[in-house]
């Protein structure tokens, strides 16, 4: 996922959209891709994990993309 930027949103603001305040990653258009994080650290971090390349290993002679299970209580 490219393109990702944090976004803050407050309390008056989540009320309006229905969703708890906190920090989420989102797409240029504004999509909600992640959160909410606690901090901008956090979900920073979070869109590094999201544009990380999977590792590949080779199964049965062909290449194969390891994904990692997300965190518990995450979302995206």
């Amino acid at each position: 996922m490219k393109n990702l930027s944090p976004r803050h949103v407050q309390m008056e603001e989540a009320r309006r959209l229905g969703v708890p305040a906190g920090w989420y990653s989102t797409k240029i258009s504004g999509t909600f891709v992640s959160g909410p994080h606690a901090s901008e650290a956090d979900c920073l971090l979070k869109i590094a994990q999201m544009n990380a390349r999977p590792s590949t290993t080779v199964a049965n002679g062909e290449e194969v993309a390891a994904v990692a299970p997300l965190d518990e209580g995450q979302t995206g």
